[in-house]
């Protein structure tokens, strides 16, 4: 160990410790707790490097987990919280807006796999509200609501036409096996087309925006007897999207055919993002 220490016997400045975690951490000290800048090396692999505030995350930093997936971004109380970019594992990327660990706000998740890509709203950690699901040779365009596409839209198509419609909720067919006892019908979105029109400009309905609020600030420290940060370190169960589980049946039958097919797996379930970036999805809690 070597570090710094004041009046006090506080570590205070630069210095490297091993803790009794078995962690490590080299960086600066104020008044006993980690605040500056430092690097945090985990046991299990994965290390922090970025800015801390009386013990916390707080401020511009990198966390790589240990599966390899990383963030870089900002940080407030220990949490993802402000802009910021997470590199999953399967290599699909977010790139915006985030609240409490979750994405929130406007940003960008882009699949690796098919290069398709969501531009809209997101509500903590789900695709909610005005958006865009543009693939290679054609987009959606409307509004999402529980991760799901819903209400008015248009699909526009590179070859200089829009398809106008609606998607609306439909029943669920149920099993045999279900009639005997009362069960949840589940819901889903059916695509219902109207019309066929030349291309026009489309203008995205975002909410209203809300009186800027200030990020969570650093608790109150608990007393500092460093034994190292919180074991937090899978990527969390709000890292990824899980909403492209519905079957190809919920694409509108006249957009089923091949260089369609290889462009929409996030929507129409050829495989989803995976939340623990262990397994791979068919596509997207922070």
């Amino acid at each position: 160990m070597e570090w710094d220490r004041n009046e006090a016997g506080e570590r205070h400045g630069h210095g490297k410790a091993r803790l009794p975690n078995g962690d490590t951490y080299e960086g600066d000290y104020e008044h006993g707790k980690r605040h500056g800048q430092g690097i945090y090396k985990f046991k299990n692999g994965a290390r922090y490097i970025g800015e801390y505030v009386k013990n916390k995350k707080h401020g511009q930093g990198t966390f790589i987990y240990p599966d390899g997936s990383r963030y870089e971004g900002e940080w407030a109380n220990d949490l993802r919280h402000g802009h910021g970019v997470y590199y999953y594992v399967n290599n699909d990327t977010y790139t915006g807006e985030w609240l409490a660990h979750q994405r929130h706000g406007q940003g960008t998740y882009v699949y690796a796999e098919t290069g398709s890509k969501y531009v809209g709203t997101w509500v903590n950690g789900q695709q909610e509200g005005a958006a865009q699901l543009i693939h290679l040779n054609h987009r959606y365009q409307g509004k999402f609501v529980n991760k799901h596409p819903f209400g008015p839209g248009k699909y526009v198509f590179d070859i200089g036409c829009e398809q106008h419609g609606e998607y609306r909720l439909t029943d669920a067919e149920r099993g045999e096996e279900e009639e005997e006892e009362e069960t949840l019908v589940t819901v889903i979105p059916k695509w219902r087309a109207t019309k066929i029109t030349e291309l026009a400009l489309w203008t995205p309905t975002l909410p209203e925006e809300l009186p800027p609020t200030d990020g969570p600030g650093p608790e109150e420290p608990m007393t500092d007897v460093s034994e190292g940060e919180m074991d937090f370190l899978r990527p969390g169960e709000e890292d990824g999207d899980v909403f492209g589980q519905e079957s190809r049946e919920n694409v509108p039958e006249e957009l089923q055919y091949d260089t369609i097919d290889q462009g929409e797996p996030e929507l129409w379930g050829s495989r989803r993002e995976e939340d623990t970036h262990a397994r791979r999805p068919a596509s997207g809690q922070a």
